[in-house]
């Protein structure tokens, strides 16, 4: 979770996560040489008192600087699009969650079970508990199991949504009259938070989003409980 004092990327939850942290940190490297190899040539243009009254052309140099840049761009381009298309890529899943955004909540569905379904709400400040987080705690938590791939349905029934968790690398459009997906995978246990980002109106700051992940022989008891209740 991201607090006052966070100025880089949240720790990753999930290896999609994990590869964009790795993505962010190989282009941000390809950057920084970039950045200093401009800077150097620049201050050498700027202190270098020679000049060349009889240059016309250099038919070396422009070759060099026009192909150079592209070979930098491919170098960008082919991570950027395995990790767009593993992102997108939803194998067998073992649990289908479907997320419909409301003004101004959450509401789920388990698919793969019958009459599990609910409304997640924001806890209100007047009602958090000392163990809670200021806008980002719900009433009904998203209980999800880890080590298990699971595809994630989003619409939404009045206007745009945006179903995003940071942790896990997860940001999709809740669009009305369509369903998107994306998947899931999560490594370890614990409480993952995540707010709509998409402005959907007036409460569009109230409608957090808790994922508690627990291990599947936990999950499964979970679903036992409630379908005896």
């Amino acid at each position: 979770m991201a607090t006052w004092g966070h100025i880089s990327l949240l720790d990753s939850n999930s290896p999609l996560m994990e590869q964009l942290n790795f993505f962010h940190d190989h282009t941000m490297l390809i950057l920084l040489l970039i950045t200093v190899l401009v800077s150097y040539i620049m201050g050498m243009m700027f202190f270098n008192p020679y000049t060349n009254r009889f240059l016309l052309s250099g038919q070396t140099i422009e070759i060099i600087w026009t192909i150079l840049p592209a070979v930098v761009l491919l170098f960008i381009a082919f991570p950027s699009l395995r990790l767009l298309y593993l992102l997108d890529e939803t194998n067998k899943p073992s649990l289908t969650i479907k997320s419909i955004g409301h003004q101004w909540y959450w509401s789920y569905e388990y698919s793969d079970f019958k009459n599990i379904e609910f409304d997640s709400y924001m806890i209100p400040k007047n009602e958090l508990e000392m163990n809670n987080f200021r806008l980002l705690d719900v009433d009904n938590r998203l209980i999800l199991p880890i080590n298990s791939q699971i595809r994630m349905i989003v619409s939404a029934a009045d206007v745009l949504h945006s179903w995003t968790v940071p942790t896990l690398g997860v940001k999709i459009d809740a669009t009305p009259g369509r369903l998107n997906q994306t998947n899931l995978f999560m490594n370890r246990s614990g409480l993952f938070f995540g707010q709509c980002s998409e402005i959907c109106g007036v409460n569009h700051s109230f409608m957090p989003i808790t994922i508690e992940a627990i291990p599947i022989n936990k999950f499964i008891q979970w679903i036992n409980k409630l379908n005896i209740s």
